[in-house]
């Protein structure tokens, strides 16, 4: 039977299977922080799961488990189909996967950008996934080339003034 005939009540009885959490269609292309991230999740995970099997109620610990253990699934296929990329091996002169990029917007605002992969993404901290929009846009750029980031709240034209790959 399909999962889509299942009533949401269901899911809240013992027993009941979560979803799974789904994968994402690209390939998993990791910077080295990022796959040391992945890392540290599975070890954390493992370690609440540890935790959770002396839980003493056992329906508690049973629906603790099951989040966790999907969790651990999910982690490990990440690091499975994880492609570690070198940001050394990139091209020095062009913005690729792990590039720092430099931006200026048209009123000369400067921002910093990290071409990361998507479990690493964090818009807080410039760490933008490799699939994104504004990734999809510095692709390939160079110092002193224009952009265009098509967003939502309509495209914006960023100059690339800095690439750097160190960290």
């Amino acid at each position: 039977m399909s999962r889509a005939f299942v009533k949401e009540d269901d899911l809240s009885q013992p027993g009941a299977e979560l979803p799974e959490r789904s994968q994402s269609p690209h390939p998993n292309y990791v910077t080295t922080e990022g796959l040391a991230e992945l890392a540290e999740s599975l070890e954390s995970l493992v370690a609440q799961r540890d935790a959770a099997s002396r839980e003493t109620d056992a329906f508690t610990a049973e629906e603790h488990l099951r989040a966790i253990d999907r969790n651990l699934r999910y982690a490990k296929a990440r690091i499975a189909c994880a492609i570690l990329i070198d940001a050394a091996k990139q091209p020095a002169e062009e913005v690729a996967f792990g590039a720092r990029v430099r931006v200026r917007d048209p009123e000369g605002e400067e921002k910093i950008f990290t071409i990361v992969g998507e479990d690493e993404a964090d818009a807080g901290c410039g760490k933008t996934s490799w699939v994104s929009p504004l990734a999809r846009a510095l692709r390939g750029a160079q110092v002193d080339d224009s952009v265009t980031w098509k967003r939502p709240a309509g495209d914006l034209v960023l100059e690339v003034v800095s690439i750097d790959y160190s960290k």
